[in-house]
């Protein structure tokens, strides 16, 4: 995607700071709870109340699943009540409570069920899923921060309250429950006054690291001066194993964040709260600086590395390539906006790409490459001709390609392999055509993304394209955005395509003739993006779209001109 549509990660410091408290923080929701029926004020009651319905719910047919989600609503939305009862309550419990009090933001129920987790570990993607008590998926949503912050929040009183315990005695002491908090698959879409978003929570985790690192500092200096008193006990038993909890997590950081994620990354070793990354992204980072983040990571757990707008150029990516092959299990690299350019090699740019080609084909099990914005022309096989095993996505958005390109590309051991490819603007209009629909014919069998917005083609190229792109059976998403196509055109692709029965999202360009009298012709995607569309017009086309969709029976087809659903896609979903 071109720069035009980079949206800034720029965030309000007021989401950045410290949790408030540590449990003290409430939402409106919370303040304003629903004025339920009294249960009983004895706890004992309340709780096999509580546990006698489960116990029928689940017993009962599967129609009824849902009277455990409707009963966990109650419980929740009572906070004195569940903190009075859930010491009676069976551990199998706590996993729909979670998600009761996640969707109706209980924040302190949040706290509290994380304080008493009974469970090794307290999984986002496993407890936020659709499941057989309530059909939605939270892990799709967007995620409020409030409860984001209260989990974090309960994690770190959990951890507190753990190592106080233990500070007074090396031989007994409440049994560490909690052990790993998984926040991977939280959604990174879009900004609101109660989401949060994947820097936010990158910087919030990154502090609470640091304040418990404090706490664990003030311990031990005050253990340490009562070890030189000359009044001390003599050595007791043996010490507890370390409480530590590890949070598996997606870490976003760009100029503004990085020197907190550097602190909490720095301490990870011995801290008790420790970040363990999976998906690293960094944005507008310096060379050095993005060498020293890596350093940090974890060698194992890291599947993705995405670098974006940092200005590497062949002379940096050659400094941070090599520190990526200690990454042992990572599948997917993302390097667009590098500002690569081998249109004019010197001499000493030449031993550059050669040396960054080596490096890439280190990466043992490397599935996934994006080299968007760099300029590549001609130099696809000495890049790709050297990796081990075929990659599964490939997309060179805005890579000056040429046919000799995609001629290697189509005999190469990664088409055979394709399920997600983008090739958007690259100009499919003119000498590109048929070597793309070669391509495009050898990744038939296995392709399920294809992305070729603001290649320049009208309809008279997507007619020749169109046999091949019926042959992707599997098909599940086509991007032909920014394209100059007619009405007719467009007609005629889903009338073409409507039998490829796994193709669910195509976003669609607006056609030429809704545009006024003043568009140059041919337009480039700069006048089709820029232009003046008439609402009338278009609203007329896209109806008909819709009505063609009714007719043929596919109303699980979305056609739109959203860019914002073509975001939201993933290799890793795929």
């Amino acid at each position: 995607m071109p720069d035009r549509l980079k949206v800034s990660p720029g965030e309000p410091s007021t989401q950045t700071g410290s949790l408030p408290g540590w449990g003290q923080h409430h939402t409106s929701a919370e303040k304003a709870r629903s004025r339920l029926p009294q249960l009983p004020s004895a706890p004992l009651l309340h709780a096999k109340m509580a546990s006698t319905a489960f116990w029928l719910a689940v017993c009962s047919v599967a129609a009824m699943n849902s009277l455990v989600f409707l009963c966990s609503q109650k419980v929740v939305a009572d906070f004195d009540s569940l903190q009075d009862a859930l010491g009676f309550l069976p551990k199998e419990l706590y996993p729909v409570l979670f998600k009761a009090a996640f969707m109706d933001k209980r924040t302190l129920s949040l706290q509290l069920l994380v304080n008493t987790w009974p469970f090794p570990v307290l999984s986002f993607q496993k407890l936020l899923r659709k499941c057989q008590h309530c059909e939605r998926a939270l892990i799709r949503e967007k995620p409020n921060k409030y409860c984001i912050q209260m989990v974090i929040s309960g994690v770190v009183t959990y951890l507190i309250k753990l190592l106080e315990n233990r500070r007074g005695s090396k031989s007994k002491g409440p049994q560490q429950r909690l052990q790993i908090l998984d926040m991977t698959g939280l959604q990174d879409e879009g900004q609101g006054p109660e989401s949060m978003s994947l820097w936010s929570r990158t910087v919030t985790l990154a502090k609470a690291c640091l304040d418990i690192s404090k706490q664990q500092g003030k311990w031990t200096r005050r253990t340490s001066k009562r070890r030189k008193s000359p009044y001390s006990k003599p050595p007791g038993p043996p010490a507890l194993p370390p409480v530590s909890v590890d949070v598996w997590v997606d870490l976003f950081v760009n100029s503004t964040s990085y020197g907190v994620l550097k602190d909490a990354l720095q301490i990870n070793s011995y801290n008790a709260l420790r970040l363990r990354c999976r998906d690293f992204r960094a944005e507008e980072l310096s060379i050095a600086s993005t060498v020293g983040l890596l350093e940090f990571l974890d060698p194992v757990g890291v599947r993705q590395v995405d670098l974006r707008f940092n200005n590497l150029g062949l002379s940096g990516l050659r400094v941070v390539l090599p520190h990526l092959t200690k990454f042992t299990n990572l599948a997917s690299l993302k390097l667009p906006y590098s500002n690569v350019d081998v249109r004019r090699l010197t001499v000493g740019m030449e031993g550059s790409l050669q040396y960054f080609a080596n490096q890439l084909s280190r990466l043992r099990c490397l599935k996934e490459l994006n080299l968007g914005s760099s300029r590549l022309s001609g130099k696809l096989r000495l890049l790709l001709g050297d990796l081990q095993s075929p990659l599964e996505s490939l997309e060179l958005a805005f890579c000056y390609l040429l046919p000799n390109d995609l001629a290697y590309l189509s005999q190469s051991l990664h088409t055979p392999a394709l399920k997600k490819l983008d090739l958007s603007g690259n100009n499919l209009s003119d000498c590109l055509l048929q070597p793309f629909q070669g391509l495009l014919m050898e990744a038939a069998p296995t392709l399920l993304h294809l992305d070729i917005m603001e290649c320049r083609m009208m309809d008279t190229h997507l007619n020749v394209l169109l046999p091949a792109i019926c042959r992707c059976s599997r098909l599940r998403y086509l991007g032909v955005f920014g394209n100059p196509i007619s009405a007719k055109g467009l007609k005629n692709l889903l009338h073409k395509t409507v039998g490829l029965l796994d193709l669910k999202l195509v976003i669609y360009p607006y056609p030429v003739d809704c545009y006024g009298d003043d568009l140059p012709w041919p337009p480039t995607s700069s006048n089709l993006l820029n232009g003046n569309v008439d609402e009338e017009k278009f609203f007329r086309v896209s109806n008909e779209l819709q009505q063609m969709l009714l007719s043929a029976n596919r109303a699980d087809v979305t056609w739109t001109t959203n860019l914002c659903r073509h975001n939201s896609l993933d290799f890793f979903s795929l």
